[in-house]
């Protein structure tokens, strides 16, 4: 359950991403940034991400396309 933000519309995902960052505010955003995208990847990583039928249903495309676009925006230099 605690995953389906990750499959969740563009816009509710930036402002998740936004949340998570006002989270860990004290943290220097090259170690954010950088940290942040290894937790992502992991997620990514997995085959699947979810694993009850319904969930991959609803969210596992969105998902997958939410952490690519969010590694890629981390790890720009």
């Amino acid at each position: 359950m605690d995953l389906s933000i990750l499959g969740q519309p563009k816009e509710r995902f930036l402002e998740y991403q936004a949340q998570i960052r006002l989270e860990y505010h004290w943290v220097p955003e090259e170690t954010f940034a950088a940290k942040r995208a290894e937790i992502l990847e992991r997620f990514l990583a997995r085959k699947p991400i979810y694993t009850t039928d319904d969930f991959f249903a609803k969210f596992e495309q969105r998902a997958r396309i939410n952490l690519q676009n969010s590694i890629r925006g981390l790890t720009k230099s």
